[in-house]
């Protein structure tokens, strides 16, 4: 089994940043792909970020381009999501994923593909 504990989120002014984590907790070594999807109230899931085990291979969703990075340690069994420039459309739940076959999943962007989830963290931009 494997637990996803999401810590970090919070309230920002819009342009602020923040950074939210995720830690990893049971069969940490069969650990592939991890990501960041994101549901704002009324809105679908939808995918933020995503980063193969190695670390090398980052995905993002266009809408967080450029304003996002990924990273993880996976000494310490944590994946990490540095948001900058944050915007109020920004607000959402975010939640980490685990995918413990892949190093990364062809359809990363896919929350099907992520077999293991944490609980969520509120992330709350004003204006």
């Amino acid at each position: 089994q494997v637990q996803l504990v999401e810590s970090g989120g919070g309230l920002v002014q819009a342009g602020g940043s923040l950074r939210i984590s995720c830690l990893a907790s049971g069969r940490t070594r069969s650990f592939g792909a991890m990501a960041w999807f994101r549901q704002a109230p009324g809105k679908e899931r939808e995918f933020v970020a995503a980063i193969s085990w190695s670390g090398v291979i980052t995905y993002y969703a266009d809408s967080v381009k450029g304003r996002v990075t990924i990273s993880r340690d996976n000494a310490k069994n944590t994946v990490y999501l540095q948001m900058n420039s944050l915007k109020s459309e920004d607000t959402a739940v975010y939640y980490c994923a685990a995918d413990t076959r892949r190093s990364i999943p062809g359809n990363y962007f896919s929350d099907k593909e992520y077999q293991y989830w944490g609980q969520g963290t509120q992330v709350t931009v004003s204006s």
